[in-house]
């Protein structure tokens, strides 16, 4: 519960420590809330049932989003059904698999196809990625180590992506896409996987691992709000402008994105 301080007649908030972890893909899994929330606010139904597992359905019916934590080894799964010239295709994440690198891909599912072709190796290059040589397949691995992606070729013609994380304890996730998975959403991923930003876990939902960086925060209960409402936002303006009956609503304007505010200090 958020602890509050009553002065005169207003009320003063009581900031929360939270920290920034670095690397991003070995923040552990934290709130599903930040992959639903933006779908349901795209127009997905959430098809979950009370107890069960997390199972959200794009407008269409063609796509669907689940995290599964009652079955071993559990997680994320994302399944396109077949549709027009696209064939049937899934990916498969691990548990902890960060929310914001799930939401790369979750997030691509809601938006529309750039008309440049997709480079999945080309987010993982900015970020000075580097080839392994010493792969059996063509491989990259993060600066520090802790990450890898890969194309595998199969005999028969078949191609598929993976990648994963993994700390010096063994800690970590993995990730598969099938031959038919779009590649813009291979490309979203590996984006997500391989940016060099932070992430935000609350006090007691840092992972130990001696690999991660990390930076404590001060921050007001309001703000947490405020970001999540923006994300929220945006995904509603998208879904507003895509609508085919948008010329008969009103204008709905995305909130600015607010920043971290209160004072940090490095661990």
């Amino acid at each position: 519960m958020t602890r509050k301080q009553t002065q005169g007649w207003g009320v003063i908030e009581q900031p929360e420590q939270h920290y920034l972890v670095a690397p991003r893909g070995l923040a552990g899994g934290g709130d599903l809330r930040h992959v639903s929330e933006f779908l349901r606010a795209s127009g997905w139904r959430d098809k979950s049932k009370t107890g069960g597992p997390l199972v959200m359905e794009s407008p269409d019916r063609t796509m669907r989003v689940g995290y599964d934590p009652y079955v071993l080894p559990g997680g994320w799964t994302i399944h396109g059904k077949a549709n027009g010239q696209q064939d049937e295709w899934w990916a498969v994440l691990g548990r902890q698999t960060p929310v914001e690198i799930v939401a790369g891909l979750t997030d691509a599912l809601t938006q529309p196809r750039s008309a440049h072709a997709p480079n999945v190796w080309a987010p993982l290059q900015e970020q000075r990625w580097r080839h392994d040589p010493h792969a059996a397949h063509p491989t990259v691995t993060s600066p520090d180590g802790s990450a890898w992606m890969q194309y595998h070729q199969a005999a028969g013609g078949n191609a598929m992506w993976s990648s994963g994380v993994k700390d010096q304890q063994g800690n970590g996730w993995s990730a598969q896409f099938t031959a038919s998975t779009p590649m813009h959403l291979v490309q979203a991923f590996s984006t997500a996987l391989s940016s060099p930003e932070p992430v935000m876990r609350p006090l007691g939902r840092v992972p130990h691992s001696a690999q991660i960086r990390t930076t404590s925060v001060s921050v007001l209960p309001s703000q947490l709000r405020a970001w999540q409402q923006a994300r929220i936002t945006a995904a509603r303006a998208t879904a507003w402008a895509r609508s085919p009956t948008r010329a008969s609503r009103p204008r709905t304007a995305a909130r600015p994105h607010a920043h971290a505010g209160g004072t940090r200090a490095r661990r």
